[in-house]
């Protein structure tokens, strides 16, 4: 399946949404970018979107509208697409370890900023004296136990082709530090650090950097 020359699809998105970033990386790194119309909707955790909802019952973002109306969701979906689309075995894999691997890796970043939203959106939207404690204890526990695992795997990342590993994880490192979730995620994780230096430093990161 391939874009017909002049085919456009469009993305519901948010500027500070990490999971719109990881797909707006891969579109730029597949070489799509060129391809894909943007349109900025703000849902929030107690107001549905209307013109969302229209397209993803669940009311989340990135939602991607092809050509004959129908939509895809959620980004591992929409990323896969991408990737099916042009054609890309690096990006994702598709079949084998290596494939399992760069999954098992996006579902550990995806986890990360699961709980780091959960502990935001406590705080973002509660009373502070309504915020509940033992919540927000163990949602960062969750976060930082996974970005100790992707530490342990961040040397693999260092000289390897660009996958969606790595552009999960760039998501994922740079939301963290644009919200300031968790404070300082750097010190304990310096193979980590070292990497997502590198890589922030992209072109397609660049590109995607959040802003409020």
């Amino acid at each position: 399946m391939r874009l017909a020359h002049d085919a456009r699809v469009k993305l519901y998105y948010t500027p500070t949404s990490p999971f719109v970033r990881k797909v707006l990386v891969t579109a730029r790194e597949l070489g799509l970018a060129d391809r894909i119309e943007t349109e900025l909707l703000r849902p929030t955790p107690t107001k549905a979107d209307p013109t969302l909802s229209k397209t993803n019952p669940l009311n989340k973002i990135p939602a991607l509208i092809l050509e004959d109306g129908s939509a895809l969701y959620d980004s591992p979906v929409i990323c896969e697409y991408l990737c099916s689309i042009a054609g890309d075995t690096t990006v994702l894999p598709t079949a084998g370890a290596a494939r399992f691997r760069v999954l098992r890796l996006q579902a550990l970043c995806d986890g990360i900023l699961d709980a780091g939203i959960l502990h935001f959106y406590e705080r973002a939207h509660r009373p502070k004296e309504l915020w509940w404690g033992p919540w927000l204890d163990g949602q960062r526990e969750k976060a930082l136990q996974g970005l100790d695992a992707l530490e342990r795997e961040a040397a693999s990342f260092l000289d390897s082709p660009v996958d969606l590993a790595q552009i999960s994880a760039g998501a994922t490192i740079g939301w963290l530090e644009f919200r300031e979730v968790f404070g300082d995620i750097r010190g304990a994780r310096p193979t980590l650090s070292q990497w997502y230096d590198r890589f922030a430093a992209r072109e397609s990161m660049t590109q995607t950097a959040p802003r409020a």
